[in-house]
């Protein structure tokens, strides 16, 4: 997996662009800056534009191409960011350390998400919010009928919402939807596709 994503991020174009998932932007600026956690943050356009708005951000990726390319970005902006390279397992914080953790298209196998959820939770401040937007399992034939858009194709890999209110049972959900989405992120997010997003705070 690790091969797959740093040849993804080797190219000198930014796979999914240099601008922050909408849905997320959108969110973050009614939000007051603080501690942010971004997992699988790639070549850093989440991270980079929290960055920008005053958020102290902490990123990680398995990718060392997805870190130099958010690192140029991050100087692009004039902004810094904590990158670290870790899988899931791998990273460690402090609990109750982080007020938000976003999770933009972080797709985890269906055998290891709830633990790995769970164990995020723990990094987040009572009160504190997880923001989620990823592909859902109604997504498939969006794949089929225009590749473009991207995700797995591997129904293992896809989300239910009610699965993500689970992941997060310490968290109050204040939105939990599925929906159509019209992406244009980079080459490999474009065109319609079905998600999963869901904000929880926690209790």
């Amino acid at each position: 997996m690790k091969e797959f994503w740093d040849q993804r991020y080797a190219a000198e174009s930014y796979a999914y662009g240099e601008s922050p998932n909408v849905w997320f932007r959108s969110r973050l600026e009614g939000l007051k800056p603080g501690r942010i956690l971004l997992p699988a943050d790639g070549e850093g356009r989440n991270g980079v534009f929290a960055a920008t708005l005053g958020w102290e951000v902490v990123s990680f990726d398995i990718s060392e191409e997805g870190r130099v390319k958010a690192l140029r970005l991050a100087e692009k902006r004039g902004v810094a960011i904590d990158y670290h390279i870790t899988s899931m397992d791998g990273f460690t914080a402090e609990a109750d350390s982080f007020d938000v953790i976003a999770l933009i298209y972080a797709h985890f196998p269906a055998r290891v998400r709830r633990d790995w959820h769970r164990r995020l939770e723990g990094f987040l401040k009572p009160g504190g919010q997880v923001l989620l937007e990823a592909f859902s399992m109604s997504h498939l034939p969006y794949i089929v009928a225009d590749p473009k858009i991207g995700g797995p194709r591997d129904p293992e890999m896809l989300y239910r919402v009610t699965d993500i209110v689970l992941d997060f049972a310490g968290c109050r959900p204040i939105v939990q939807e599925e929906c159509e989405v019209s992406l244009a992120e980079g080459d490999f997010h474009i065109g319609t596709g079905h998600v999963v997003r869901y904000i929880g705070e926690k209790n």
